[in-house]
């Protein structure tokens, strides 16, 4: 086990949604000395750049969240950018950690590497059993690139790197431009803005049919934290909340919430994405002990709170 709050903590990505959250976290837990460079400084798609970062820095663990993404429409729109930039990130940094002897790596991957018809629950040793979703593959076999480089390094040069799997992510802080924003914040800005409006429809991505999972952002976080300190194999692991939910029914609840009552379209000229998510999340319980807490409806209820003061202080603006 790593008592982290005596290491010095590198995250990549810290600026973003669950970075944010996931260093929040870390200073609970006593942690004092962590960093979280942002691309201004240190573009992680340059290796000179990156050599520099660890050179200032001199980190002993590397969490690494920092990731080119986006929704159904973005993944569309960058395939080759999201396919290159992710790949690059994460090698050059795995290769750079293993080099400096760094004591403990975590690499974050993405629910899209499990393939496309996964049997319900996904299951990590189905991880290999066919391709991805046609819109995120590049996306999700980026990550999955870096999980055989974690495995590899493991087996040839005793890195301590291992490879987690969340699934869709919400929460306060989230995301919520409609170009490149996840399924969740678009619905709740979909819906508030039709409401403050007064438009009576809104149209929606696909038929409402696949189901996805959410984890709430400070469980994930959570989750993360106790990896860090408490797992050390090569087996990659799904952080999730066990849940499943259909696109139809979350829009119908997110309606309910901020109040919008006109009628959603179903756009069945736009993709669905990949039929259903639901993790089997029992190797995380087993291994390091997490367990996801917050009930889902009391998290969406943040989530639109934390967005409804946001845009209503101009923050959002």
């Amino acid at each position: 086990m790593i008592e982290l709050p005596k290491k010095r903590i590198l995250v990549t990505g810290g600026s973003g949604f669950l970075g944010r959250h996931l260093i929040s976290r870390l200073e609970k837990t006593g942690c004092r000395n962590v960093v979280a460079p942002r691309r201004n400084e240190y573009d992680l798609t340059n290796l000179d750049a990156i050599e520099q970062m660890f050179e200032v820095y001199q980190p002993e663990v590397l969490i690494h969240l920092a990731a080119a993404v986006g929704g159904i429409g973005a993944n569309r729109a960058n395939p080759g950018r999201f396919f290159y930039e992710n790949a690059i990130m994460g090698i050059q940094l795995i290769e750079t950690a293993r080099r400096r002897g760094i004591e403990k790596t975590v690499v974050l991957g993405t629910i899209c590497a499990y393939p496309k018809f996964t049997p319900v629950p996904f299951r990590e040793e189905n991880l290999w059993d066919g391709y991805p979703e046609e819109t995120n593959a590049p996306y999700g076999l980026a990550k999955k690139v870096l999980l055989v480089q974690c495995q590899s390094y493991r087996e040839q040069y005793g890195s301590n790197a291992i490879f987690l799997l969340p699934v869709n992510l919400y929460g306060p802080g989230d995301n919520f431009d409609l170009h490149s924003s996840h399924v969740i914040p678009a619905l709740i800005r979909k819906c508030v803005e039709a409401v403050d409006a007064g438009r009576r429809e809104i149209v929606l991505w696909g038929d409402g049919s696949p189901t996805r999972e959410f984890l709430y952002v400070e469980d994930a976080a959570d989750g993360i934290l106790l990896a860090t300190e408490k797992y050390d194999r090569s087996d990659p692991v799904n952080l999730g909340s066990g849940m499943e939910l259909s696109i139809r029914e979350l829009a119908k609840t997110i309606a309910e919430i901020t109040g919008f009552k006109g009628r959603i379209v179903w756009d069945t000229n736009q993709p669905n994405g990949q039929p259903r998510r639901r993790l089997d999340v029992s190797r995380a319980e087993k291994e390091f002990g997490f367990r996801a807490t917050t009930p889902f409806e009391v998290g969406l209820r943040k989530t639109i709170d934390w967005y409804l003061t946001s845009t209503r202080s101009g923050e959002m603006r």
